[in-house]
């Protein structure tokens, strides 16, 4: 099951559907190749979505079947001029098998679903700059990019999709709210929006765009050097490298990583910067496959010199911070390097393997779990600061930041903030 692709196959699961230029990024898939093998019998049907293993024998298909034939003799179209073809109402039977795993970012994906997904992670296309996932069964808003068409237009992080282009959103999974969302450049599209804590819905027209990802930004307040991180994308690592050499030479003493709206990318980057921090040999993240096959930990390589502790190190997450970033953050905390300020992470921990199917449907499947160094998952309830702000929306529209402020704060001495345990515990 574990993949062995190049680099720039292997992605971290953040589960987000990212509409973005780059979509490889924030996709969370591993790529994998299924096999034909034919099935014998009535399940020959299913033949072209087999991958490499023998049907289960113990499954009994007769009700399957027996729907099938009554609706194949009694079914009178009503709404719709005819019947659905054989093909099409395959794939509706293996769309149900999968959804009825219960995991959003399991799904199944018939041909031309598949195309556009591919599509989507070779980043031939443009779209409006967010991430999306799905939080308690709702399309979810994790986070606008930067100068972003969303940003611009006025979408948050937390933000509710409650219908796209009056199409309603119940019941819809991540990749297809994408796809729906996504589309060429200077074409528009409406988004329907609840914002919690308000008592009526947003409308949103925007225009699609070519989206520009930025990944690293420095600056500094007095003596603490903060870097803000979009994303741990194929670029992280080496600017992160200039980033910490920068705060070197700036002759700071105080350090702020910010990866709030960050919604994640790949594992390896993730991992090569936890190195700036964690001493070598450091538990960063553990990669749970379950059904008794062994874990693979992956630890730090240790590069910096650094001496960081919660009294000089903050790190500043929110709703936004998933993936990547919940993993780089949740091994700060844990190993005690750094204090968490801000509000709960995403809560998404896992890593979905693409299988491409003979005749060119493909299977988005969760293979594994992202767990914290004492092997707490992500997704159960996200990562939890230790000192919580909230980011209210007026101080979000008077440019206000709180969140920061409590991290200036802290590095200057402050103490009497509200601690929060580590991880949720529900």
């Amino acid at each position: 099951m574990k993949n062995t692709e190049p680099r720039s196959n292997k992605l971290l699961g953040t589960g987000l559907a990212g509409i973005l230029i780059l979509a490889a990024f924030f996709a969370g898939v591993q790529l994998g190749q299924g096999s034909l093998q034919g099935i014998p019998g009535e399940a020959g049907l299913f033949s072209f979505i087999g991958p490499s293993a023998e049907p289960d024998n113990e499954a009994d298909l007769t009700e399957f079947w027996r729907v099938w034939n009554i609706l194949e003799e009694k079914y009178v179209t009503s709404t719709s001029t005819s019947s659905p073809e054989r093909s099409k109402r395959i794939e509706g039977a293996i769309a149900g098998l999968v959804k009825s795993y219960g995991d959003p970012y399991t799904i199944y994906m018939p041909p031309e679903e598949a195309a556009a997904f591919e599509e989507e992670i070779s980043g031939n296309f443009n779209g409006v700059g967010m991430e999306v996932g799905i939080r308690e069964d709702l399309v979810t808003v994790i986070a606008p990019l930067p100068d972003s068409p969303a940003e611009k237009a006025g979408i948050k992080a937390g933000d509710i999709i409650t219908k796209i282009d009056e199409k309603a959103t119940d019941n819809m999974g991540v990749d297809q709210a994408v796809r729906l969302i996504r589309g060429d450049r200077g074409t528009e599209v409406a988004l329907t929006v609840y914002r919690k804590g308000e008592s009526g819905f947003r409308e949103f027209k925007i225009v699609r765009d070519v989206i520009n990802i930025p990944t690293l930004v420095t600056e500094t307040t007095g003596d603490i050097f903060i870097i803000k991180l979009y994303s741990f994308n194929a670029l992280a690592e080496s600017k992160m490298g200039d980033a910490m050499n920068e705060f070197a030479k700036s002759g700071k003493s105080k350090l702020v990583l910010d990866l709030r709206g960050n919604p994640g990318g790949f594992l390896e980057s993730a991992v090569s910067i936890a190195g700036w921090f964690l001493p070598t040999g450091k538990v960063v993240v553990r990669e749970n496959f379950g059904q008794d096959i062994e874990e693979e930990v992956h630890r730090s390589q240790g590069k910096g010199s650094f001496q960081f502790n919660q009294d000089n190190f903050v790190v500043l997450i929110d709703g936004g911070s998933a993936s990547a970033s919940e993993i780089l953050a949740g091994a700060l905390a844990e190993h005690g390097i750094a204090t968490t300020i801000g509000d709960t992470t995403f809560g998404k921990g896992s890593v979905q393997e693409l299988v491409n199917i003979p005749g060119g449907a493909s299977v988005k499947v969760t293979i594994a779990r992202w767990l914290t160094p004492e092997g707490v998952s992500f997704s159960l309830g996200g990562l939890k600061p230790k000192i919580e702000i909230l980011l209210t929306p007026e101080e979000a529209e008077k440019d206000k930041d709180p969140q920061k402020d409590a991290a200036v704060e802290w590095l200057g001495g402050k103490r009497d903030f509200k601690e929060k345990s580590a991880l949720n515990s529900n």
